[in-house]
């Protein structure tokens, strides 16, 4: 285990996720598959990432592309054997990268052999591994308003599921596929304890914890609010970072990871999370998290519980919630960084310029993004400008979060083409389009049918063509995940802010000792003229190959400058 009062290995660390149905097909299946990652490792090493984040593979029956686990120790056949993971992990090593696993334990999926047997009878002995609870009194159980409680799911409907041959309801946050573990139960703990221990000792590196602050519940399940309009209560309030989180995380901690001779990354997905519950998350001393998934910033251009009333971002809400991350975990945690992944739409399309400039819209943001203190993430695909997918059927889509939307949006009478435009703008199914490798049928994915529709503009943007090409965003990324590699100021600086409410430069510094270092960006499509006191500096990395003039900045243009030897630095 690490010394806590030294840097770890992590901070100038940058890891790629892959999502393994969407990366490469090896067998013309149409999904993707490990024997396909393994055999573009390349690419993502060149790159020069350090860790990979791979999403489940585990068995499963797929309701939530993998994310309701039946087997935590089994491969599932859509992705290969257990060779080839073992081969996937060799190659990963091999190449001086490690590899962090999805752990997905807020629940389970609802074929998992210990929910099916707590679903036999009441008198199951693992019937209190799952939250099994009457119908409310007063109500005959199963009729409509006998819940529980009146928590909605994350997907849409009642976060409760009615069994009438027990005659009880089991919670599931999300899908009905999905049911929630009874986490207060020490054998639960003790399972997922083992399992952990288990993945570790066959060689992985760490886990991403999914949902991992939704585990602790309030046991008395209150009732939470419900929006004008709506029919389902908030039940976040009783389940996000609830009362035993702390206690479970150190516990779970000690019981897998202290005592071994190496250092391990423990990244945990927290929704809802401030930055205070950050703080007691990530700090070294307290033995839980290494670095957190907060969702404020990428929730900014969107209603209060509701990703599909969105709106354009505003720039000064962004500012202000990222530096209230930076400043609040400056001292004693860790920010995780990112913009996209498998359940946000790509990032170049919702907050940059994907068409005249989707180049430097990409690099602009990927500039931001990697001079922040903080572990950057790269989502497979940003690192060439994917966009988002530019469906205009609802056949096209395959996320259940999505297809639920729909569903329930024309239910309400909605209309048919307002649904479409939430979901060209927000499925997390933008994401999750296959890799674009080449100009070939299917973008070099699979000889097969892909599982979902490839981008249509594929011949125009893929991974062949943008590292031949002159202006090339894979090249830029090497740069600067290059440029935190070496640079300790990158890695370890303090963050300034800078003009804070200006409305389109995001502008900051990062120092340490002598050396500081300025990132200025334009986060528009017009020529912006900067305040007198920045534009001077010794330019370290841009994404205008021509210098420009030290108090303009062009359309999108990032730039980062050493000025640590100017006196007004």
């Amino acid at each position: 285990m690490r010394d806590p009062d030294q840097p770890a290995w992590w901070t100038n660390a940058v890891v790629y996720q892959v999502y393994p149905r969407s990366f490469a097909d090896s067998t013309g299946s149409g999904t993707g598959d490990l024997a396909g990652i393994t055999a573009r490792l390349d690419h993502i090493s060149e790159l020069g990432a350090d860790v990979i984040w791979l999403s489940p593979v585990h068995q499963s029956p797929q309701y939530d592309n993998g994310y309701d686990i039946s087997d935590y120790r089994r491969i599932d056949a859509l992705f290969g054997s257990e060779a080839d993971f073992d081969e996937l992990l060799e190659g990963i090593h091999s190449r001086g990268m490690k590899l962090i696993m999805d752990l997905v334990v807020n629940h389970t999926s609802s074929e998992h052999p210990a929910f099916i047997s707590s679903a036999r009878s009441r008198d199951s002995a693992e019937r209190d591994e799952y939250w099994w609870r009457d119908a409310r009194a007063g109500f005959e159980p199963g009729e409509p308003g006998a819940e529980p409680n009146n928590w909605g799911s994350h997907f849409g409907g009642s976060a409760w599921t009615y069994d009438p041959k027990t005659r009880q309801y089991y919670l599931h946050l999300f899908t009905p596929q999905q049911p929630d573990l009874y986490w207060d139960n020490p054998r639960v703990r003790a399972k997922v304890h083992a399992m952990m221990n288990w993945w570790i000792d066959r060689g992985v590196d760490g886990f991403r914890m999914d949902v991992i602050n939704f585990i602790s519940k309030d046991p008395l399940l209150p009732d939470g609010v419900v929006e004008s309009g709506g029919v389902w209560g908030d039940g976040s309030p009783y389940f996000t970072s609830g009362p035993r989180i702390h206690e479970f995380l150190q516990e779970m901690r000690s019981a897998v990871l202290a005592g071994r001779s190496r250092d391990y990354l423990t990244v945990g997905e927290t929704p809802g999370a401030t930055v205070d519950q950050a703080l007691l998350y990530t700090d070294p001393h307290r033995g839980e998290l290494d670095m957190v998934f907060q969702f404020e910033h990428v929730s900014l251009d969107q209603s209060p519980g509701n990703k599909w009333d969105y709106h354009p971002l505003n720039l000064t809400d962004l500012k202000t919630s990222l530096n209230r991350w930076q400043r609040g975990l400056a001292d004693k945690g860790w920010n995780s960084l990112y913009l996209g992944n498998h359940d946000q739409p790509r990032h170049v399309s919702r907050f940059g310029d994907d068409g005249q400039y989707r180049y430097e819209s990409a690099t602009l943001w990927a500039t931001l993004l990697h001079l922040h203190r903080g572990t950057p993430y790269v989502y497979q695909g940003e690192e060439i400008g994917m966009t988002n997918a530019n469906f205009t059927s609802i056949d096209q889509y395959r996320d259940v979060e999505s297809l639920n939307f729909y569903t329930d949006a024309l239910s309400r009478g909605g209309e048919e083409e307002t649904a479409l435009q939430a979901l060209a703008a927000m499925s997390r199914d933008n994401a999750r389009t296959p890799m674009q490798w080449n100009g070939a049928e299917n973008a070099g994915f699979t000889t097969g049918t892909p599982w979902i529709p490839v981008n249509s503009n594929y011949s125009r943007i893929n991974a062949e063509k943008d590292r031949a090409a002159e202006k090339s965003i894979y090249r830029y990324y090497q740069k600067l995940i290059s440029l935190r590699h070496q640079s300790p100021v990158v890695a370890l600086g303090d963050f300034h802010l800078l003009d804070p409410e200006h409305e389109v430069l995001y502008a900051f510094r990062r120092s340490l000792g002598d050396q500081q270092f300025l990132v200025e960006c334009n986060v528009s499509g017009a020529t912006l003229e900067i305040p007198s006191d920045l534009g001077v500096g010794d330019l370290i990395l841009g994404n205008y190959e021509e210098p420009g003039e030290p108090h303009w900045l062009r359309p999108w243009e990032a730039r980062i400058t050493d000025i640590s030897r100017y006196e007004d630095g």
